[in-house]
């Protein structure tokens, strides 16, 4: 069967999380791929699951918040050499949502912060990259 994003290339989303000063959310990863980086929210999709359902799902695992709506930002196409992954993913973008975030997956991401576009911290994934480079766009 084999395993998405190392044996066959891996269908994920990320959800960029905007607040109305314009400071998007990025969590700091614990595993691969690109552990250590600092990045969006996201994940697999899953078997049947619209990908602006699972945006929602994981964001709202992952941060603890309550997504309202969401829109297409745009798609990405990840190689990874450095972890050997390969992904595809549709990002979207959040700025309708309630509640505080939080660090509810402590086993998967390390630190979180609001972080404006023109101060990001380092290192930053490729796809919380190419999310900001498709908000500056968007």
């Amino acid at each position: 069967m084999g395993v998405p994003g190392i044996d066959f290339p891996g269908f994920g989303v990320g959800l960029v999380i905007r607040r109305q000063d314009g400071k998007i959310l990025l969590y700091k990863r614990m595993k691969a791929p690109e552990a250590g980086h600092w990045n969006i929210v996201g994940g697999k999709v899953d078997l049947m699951e619209h990908s602006s359902e699972a945006a929602m799902r994981e964001a709202e695992e992952e941060t603890g918040l309550s997504i309202g709506s969401v829109r297409l930002l745009g798609i990405t196409e990840q190689c990874i050499a450095a972890d050997r992954q390969h992904w595809i993913s549709v990002l979207y973008l959040a700025e309708q949502f309630t509640g505080e975030p939080s660090l509810t997956e402590p086993d998967k991401l390390s630190d979180m912060g609001w972080f404006s576009a023109d101060d990001l911290p380092s290192p930053l994934s490729v796809f919380a990259q190419e999310a900001v480079r498709l908000l500056a766009v968007a």
